[in-house]
């Protein structure tokens, strides 16, 4: 009968190359920037090398036994159907993959029961680290979790001084703020979004303050709460014209509330841009496409997702870390074109 080879195990790897089986295990774990931490570049080289030409296998079931992990994340979002979060969810795949981490996720409908109670299933499937997508500010929940030892990190929205990957939202704001006050456009309204929302809340920051810097205030009457979606900004944006009449710009923290407001403009025959200037936040693939292309700020949503899960492995390795603040970009489109008309 003919004998079954022998698998190839680090410790032949090891043997051969001449170094420690713990230095064979991290490169192979690692990624380019972490293994050159345990070995050099010709080391490193040479365990890959041997990896693939002698067909070594990783048995997944002997690691977890070893690390106690599971090589599993949670991803907690508000909506599955949201493209940001989607993009951003895009982000962690991908760099979980490279690193040899499953991860799963599941929508909490920005309810704070909903993300208990999916949080908990996640932590029962013994997920090593969680990733949140939909922190609400003031909540305590979060504060909870660090105490029970959790690791954990945020994306898109912040939330105390919890860990977290974002765009710099209020930069955002004061570009924004920048872009209109040079059009000559000084009535600004807001459409905020969720007030829950770090994101919705850095960006009315980010805007208001900068138009206070040269002389502007922006009214709290002209400051609406409502959803990031196209139906939440048509409704704001509609109440904000019926309580306060007509702004000469709107800036809504989200490109498809955005859209919803352009609807309600459209539907009351004023002119975009020239009575009113819109400007949205994301530069998500229909901002560009639009019948009058809308003007918006470029947030790096993959990279987010990306630097998310960096985040949460330094964590799981015990590392110090530091929260992530990447830089938006300013698109102008026609949707802010030229001078405002007189009304």
């Amino acid at each position: 009968m003919e004998r079954r080879a022998r698998p190839v195990t680090l410790r032949m790897i090891a043997d051969e190359i001449g170094v420690n089986v713990s230095t064979v295990s991290r490169v192979i774990n690692a990624s380019d920037t972490d293994a050159r931490r345990w070995a050099s570049g010709e080391v490193i080289e040479r365990i890959r090398a041997m990896v693939i030409e002698r067909g070594y296998q990783r048995n997944p079931q002997a690691a977890s036994l070893r690390t106690r992990r599971s090589g599993l994340v949670g991803v907690l979002v508000p909506r599955l159907q949201d493209y940001v979060l989607a993009t951003i969810y895009e982000g962690i795949e991908e760099a979980a993959t490279e690193q040899g981490i499953s991860t799963f996720v599941t929508n909490s409908l920005d309810v704070p029961a909903n993300q208990i109670a999916r949080t908990e299933i996640m932590l029962s499937r013994r997920v090593d680290g969680l990733i949140f997508g939909d922190a609400h500010t003031g909540e305590p929940f979060l504060d909870e979790l660090a105490e029970r030892g959790v690791k954990f990190v945020l994306v898109s929205r912040r939330a105390g001084k919890h860990v977290s990957a974002t765009c710099d939202d209020v930069m955002g704001g004061r570009l924004v703020a920048e872009h209109l006050l040079a059009g000559g456009r000084k009535d600004i309204g807001i459409l905020a979004g969720q007030p829950y929302a770090s994101t919705g809340i850095d960006r009315t920051a980010g805007i208001v303050q900068a138009c206070r810097d040269v002389g502007i205030d922006i009214p709290p009457h002209r400051i609406v709460h409502g959803g990031f979606d196209a139906p939440g900004g048509h409704e704001a944006a509609a109440r904000m014209l019926e309580a306060s009449g007509c702004p000469d710009a709107i800036f809504a923290a989200n490109d498809f509330a955005a859209i919803g407001a352009m609807g309600v403009l459209r539907e009351r025959g004023i002119s975009v841009p020239d009575d009113v200037a819109v400007v949205g936040y994301n530069d998500t693939p229909l901002a560009a496409e639009l019948p009058i292309p809308l003007t918006t700020v470029r947030s790096p949503m993959h990279e987010m997702g990306r630097r998310g899960l960096d985040l949460l492995v330094a964590l799981l390795r015990g590392d110090e870390v530091d929260s992530v603040r990447l830089a938006p970009e300013l698109i102008p489109r026609a949707s802010s074109a030229g001078a405002p008309s007189k009304m």
